[in-house]
């Protein structure tokens, strides 16, 4: 590997890599022993990613004397090699980098063919087939992994001349394989894909220190197109041309004349879409625009269908209400009415209205139709609960549609779509508020055209993560028919959770301090004193107390950063809940210590990745943002964990760490579409622009049973005040109306 620094002003150590004492993979450190030259043993210590024993080391830099340690070289930058004598190429063989090569088969290798192993691995794999207990397929999947790791070598030589972070080249190596080099130097803004996971400040300084001319029109594009991904994430389908020029000038440093002359260039080329919108030049992605020009034509056609009226609705529903037992409010029969005459219907209310409630009446009254109806909603934990609380089959939307990852390793494609459609005649979409754009668009297109459409949801809740404000946009169209639950009727049962969220909503002040029921204030102005309640009411008061399983608690917080946030309350609830020690195995990741039975959570959709079941009888595919589990499995050797997500067991490997964060502690946001015995809510004034009604309403809402407030009073009041919700560009609304008339 080479480096950036002078070679001789540094000293020079070469030798033979005995160990890997530690290894953090987000950012390269490591510690190594190694045997160098001269016999004696050495620590090595620095930036050394993707090294393993046996194989050779030429590292520069200096000896430095460390209090603790004592000797040890500081690499500022190293070069290796493949093992070339017998003992090491043992050693490289054995070392747990390739899968079902221990020992035993190591040393039949090396007897074998002695030190000509590596160049047979790599050119002449089927000689290994002569090795007992090795076929045809082990020798093959083993010339694969030999030249994985020699490709995942060279381009993390070449990424570290730059400084990258060595996670990005594991990353890059994984979509884009053989290719990787290539695809890098065709293109250094990859690193900031979404499928990559860098910056683009690493980008842009990588392709400038590359080479690239500051002010060439590759490097203004790739900004424009950036910031254009970027604003997906903050909810926006499009950006103002204006606003758009001026964030991506003052980003990169440049003119706003020159960013102009480049947004016309990439409209000219299909690469971005500009329309007017109201006066303003809205510019769009180009998938984002159709989605959103097609989710509008589909509801519209839907809702302008004409309605299908029963003869006798009303004798169907009473002997629906007769064999359940039950009698519907009049809201839930007019909902019923509703379902039956239109095409596509929006339920929408607040918690304790019977939504859940509705579902089931609906699904009932289609079952007496003859009609095939689907269940589905965003998450894996939203679906789980409908499922629970109908009794019928929900899945998770990406599920029903069959959702991978295409061909390009980049964008995500649907087995079901206009092409082949769901086998229904009507589909439910429960937790609607969650749904963007994209999701919304992926549905209708794979919905038979005159099959209904059921949105359910609670529009007061927060706005889906993704881009658009689908749920809320179709509501206020007032093209598609709304129902709005109103009567509470949880409420008898003295849920102050259910109280004192209408209240919320409402913008009126709940009685903070009557701590009666299930809803619960604990008055901490300090954070330091606020963190040490949540991790005592987590570790000890509600398990042992209460009788509450630390499985049923779930804290959460409106925002990542700062004292009650939940990357630091991740780290306090993991030291007390699962600290070191009682052998159970863990590995250092970024700033992340990952160890067996930690609760963590799935930060981005992996549509590829295999599951099994427990008994490794059933497989499936697809994990997906916001899907929590436990690590039951830390395998050092394999480099892999093995996490339970709810019966559904996934290996991954340390490539793909970059996933996964804890879940003692979630956002708000993340925890939409999900509902906890017991919530804990850190009331933290860090982050103003999280301290909003709508975040506050939305984590009120996920309580079941019991809600435990910490923090200041003058925060909630402070959240309730602020109705302010920040604008999202997107024109469905306008959309909607206009495809209508």
């Amino acid at each position: 590997m080479t480096g950036t620094d002078s070679e001789k002003d540094l000293t020079v150590v070469n030798g033979e890599i005995e160990a890997v004492v530690f290894r953090n993979d987000e950012n390269g450190y490591a510690v190594l022993k190694v045997r160098l030259d001269d016999s004696t043993q050495a620590t090595l210590v620095g930036c050394i990613p993707y090294v393993f024993p046996g194989e050779l080391i030429t590292a520069f830099g200096d000896w430095e004397n460390n209090p603790v340690h004592g000797p040890q070289f500081k690499v500022s930058f190293f070069q290796q090699e493949m093992p070339y004598n017998e003992n090491a190429i043992f050693r490289f063989l054995s070392s747990g980098i390739f899968k079902g090569i221990g020992q035993a088969t190591a040393t039949l290798i090396v007897n074998r063919f002695g030190g000509r192993a590596l160049a047979v691995i790599a050119d002449d794999y089927e000689s290994l087939a002569e090795i007992r207990g090795i076929n045809l397929t082990k020798a093959k999947k083993l010339n694969e992994e030999f030249l994985r790791h020699s490709g995942i070598q060279e381009l993390m030589a070449y990424i570290c001349t730059y400084n990258l972070r060595p996670v990005l080249a594991m990353r890059i190596y994984h979509f884009y394989g053989d290719r990787s080099l290539e695809m890098l130097r065709e293109n250094p803004y990859i690193i900031a894909s979404a499928h990559i996971g860098g910056r683009f400040s690493e980008a842009d300084r990588f392709a400038l220190e590359s080479g690239m001319d500051g002010y060439s029109p590759e490097r203004i594009k790739a900004a424009v197109i950036f910031e254009l991904y970027h604003n997906l994430n903050n909810g926006h389908c499009f950006i103002p041309f204006e606003k758009l020029a001026s964030a991506t000038a003052e980003m990169i440093g440049v003119e706003a004349d020159e960013v102009r002359s480049c947004m016309e260039d990439l409209i000219e080329s299909g690469e971005m879409i500009a329309e007017d919108i109201a006066g303003c030049r809205a510019c769009y992605l180009p998938k984002v625009y159709m989605a959103e020009c097609n989710v509008a034509s589909d509801l519209a056609r839907r809702a302008c269908s004409g309605i299908t009226r029963l003869s006798n609705p009303g004798k169907i529903i009473k002997e629906i209400e007769q064999t359940e037992g039950i009698r519907y409010s009049s809201e839930q029969i007019s909902t019923l009415h509703a379902v039956t005459d239109n095409r596509v219907v929006v339920i929408t209310g607040g918690p304790g209205t019977g939504k859940t409630t509705t579902i089931k009446a609906v699904l009932k009254l289609f079952d007496s139709l003859g009609l095939r109806t689907l269940l589905c909603a965003p998450t894996g934990k939203a679906a789980k609960r409908t499922t629970e609380v109908t009794g019928y089959d929900a899945y998770t939307v990406h599920r029903l549609l069959g959702a991978k990852i295409a061909e390009d390793d980049e964008s995500v494609i649907f087995d079901k779509n206009e092409d082949d459609r769901l086998l229904c005649d009507a589909l439910i979409l429960d937790e609607c508020s969650m749904v963007d754009i994209l999701l919304m668009d992926a549905l209708v297109r794979a919905l038979p055209d005159n099959a209904k459409l059921i949105l359910v949801g609670d529009a007061d809740q927060l706005p889906s993560v993704g881009p658009g404000n689908v749920f809320a946009s179709v509501i206020a169209s007032d093209v598609v028919p709304v129902v709005v639950l109103n009567t509470i009727f949880r409420q008898g049962d003295g849920s102050k959770i259910i109280e004192n969220a209408h209240l919320i909503n409402r913008g009126e002040y709940p009685d903070l301090g009557a701590n009666a029921g299930d809803f619960f204030r604990l008055k901490r102005t300090q954070a330091e004193a606020a963190l040490n309640t949540i991790c005592d009411l987590f570790s000890d008061r509600l398990p042992f107390r209460m009788g509450i399983s630390t499985g049923d608690i779930q804290v959460l917080s409106p925002t990542r950063k700062g004292e009650l946030g939940t990357i630091n309350l991740n780290k306090k609830l993991q030291e007390r809940l699962n600290p070191s020690g009682d052998g159970k195995k863990e590995i250092v990741f970024g700033d992340s210590v990952f160890r067996e039975s930690d609760r963590i959570m799935q930060i981005r959709n992996d549509y590829d990745v295999i599951w099994s079941d427990r008994e490794e009888k059933i497989f499936g595919n697809g994990i997906y943002n916001g899907d929590t589990g436990t690590i039951v499995e830390i395998n050092a050797e394999q480099e892999y964990l093995k996490i339970d997500f709810d019966g559904k067991l996934v290996k991954y490997g340390y490539e793909s760490l970059i996933e996964i964060e804890h879940a003692w502690a979630m956002t708000v946001h993340k925890s939409q579409g999900s509902e906890f015995e017991a919530v804990i809510l850190a009331l933290s004034a860090n982050s103003s622009l999280l301290l909003t009604r709508d975040v506050l309403y939305t984590a009120v809402s996920r309580a079941r049973k019991l809600l435990i407030l910490v923090g200041d009073d003058a925060v909630a009041f402070r959240m309730i005040d602020n109705f302010k919700q920040t604008k999202r560009y997107n024109a469905l609304k306008t959309r909607l109306k206009k495809a209508a008339v």
